[in-house]
């Protein structure tokens, strides 16, 4: 049995929206956020780092979301959500992954980092602007790699798309602009798959 911890409205979404699509029997531990953050000793023993997802399999112990999602799909390769490897369609898969953390959130956590995650006396809100203008370029960047498909890799979904999307609805919750159109039918599309609406009952449910 799969066992993942998480908790609502965190990256962990990303795993439990993966665990929905594919189908797949897991378990959902909601990890408590105290006044230290994820800092639990049980999470600690998991990820040093106190950071969810955290994903258990067995004896393998995973962290980092798109590590997670990308072994997921290569564990239930059948379902088609995690181009095999050694192809073509890897290597544009892991493009968009790697695009996806490095260029679309990583702007997006910037602001997130200074307005509340790090200490008081760290944060520079100065540094709003450049962060925006950031995550402006990396949707035109988006924009163009998406061209007229509806999905980034083409015609069919695939678990790149959960990384885009949800950094692209951390993006709206947050109030960044969205312009570019395809953009818009590509966010509308993804986002409104019932695999996303049971993963966000699911982590709802559990910290209820």
């Amino acid at each position: 049995m799969l066992t993942l911890y998480g908790y609502p409205k965190t990256r962990a979404l990303r795993v439990t929206w993966m665990l929905e699509e594919l189908g797949a029997q897991y378990e959902y531990k909601l990890v408590k956020f105290g006044q230290n953050g994820f800092k639990s000793k049980k999470l600690l023993a998991l990820n040093p780092a106190g950071k969810v997802p955290a994903l258990v399999d067995g004896n393998l112990v995973l962290t980092e979301s798109a590590a997670i999602v990308t072994y997921l799909g290569d564990k239930y390769q059948n379902a088609g959500l995690v181009p095999p490897a050694g192809t073509p369609e890897r290597g544009k898969f892991s493009q968009w992954c790697y695009f996806a953390l490095t260029e679309l959130e990583q702007p997006l956590w910037t602001i997130g980092k200074h307005k509340f995650a790090l200490p008081e006396d760290k944060r520079v809100k100065e540094i709003f602007p450049t962060a925006t203008w950031e995550f402006q370029q990396a949707l035109d960047l988006l924009s163009e790699g998406l061209g007229e498909n509806p999905y980034i890799l083409g015609d069919n979904f695939s678990a790149s798309d959960i990384l885009i999307a949800h950094t692209l609805r951390w993006a709206i919750n947050t109030g960044q602009s969205i312009q570019q159109a395809n953009i818009k039918q590509y966010t509308d599309l993804v986002l409104s798959r019932g695999a996303l609406k049971r993963a966000a009952d699911r982590e709802e449910s559990a910290s209820s």
